[in-house]
């Protein structure tokens, strides 16, 4: 017998195609595990209360900073990289030609954070799709 508590990433990926829309594969404390598949352009946010990490399991991933002063730079990460966007820093995720990747964020985190235009139709502003075990 299978433990309800288990949740196979690759399953789960397999399940869907909708981009920039994440599904929760577990909580751990108040966090959640969710995974997405991305392509393209995000939109500029950030989360005033909260870190938010991103782990790149398949393609590469280029997160923009906006620093308080206005500089920007971006942040070039391939499969395998993990990376903390700080809190209340300005970023937009972007990947030319698609990535997986796994965050961590705590539960109920709206995707879009402090994001107050209208979201483009390619964008899922969500707090996380639950995937049910097998």
């Amino acid at each position: 017998m299978t433990d309800p508590r288990i949740v196979n990433l690759h399953q789960t990926l397999a399940s869907f195609e909708d981009l920039w829309s994440p599904r929760i594969l577990a909580q751990v404390n108040d966090h959640d595990l969710r995974t997405a598949k991305v392509r393209g352009e995000y939109v500029w946010h950030r989360h005033p209360d909260t870190d938010e990490l991103f782990l790149v399991l398949d393609g590469q991933l280029d997160i923009g900073l906006r620093d308080e002063d206005g500089t920007e730079r971006v942040v070039a990460l391939a499969t395998g990289d993990v990376f903390v966007v700080p809190r209340n820093l300005l970023h937009r995720p972007s990947s030319a030609e698609g990535a997986t990747i796994l965050l961590v964020e705590p539960t109920g985190t709206v995707t879009t954070g402090d994001f107050d235009g209208e979201v483009p139709d390619h964008i899922d502003s969500t707090v996380g799709h639950r995937v049910s075990p097998d």
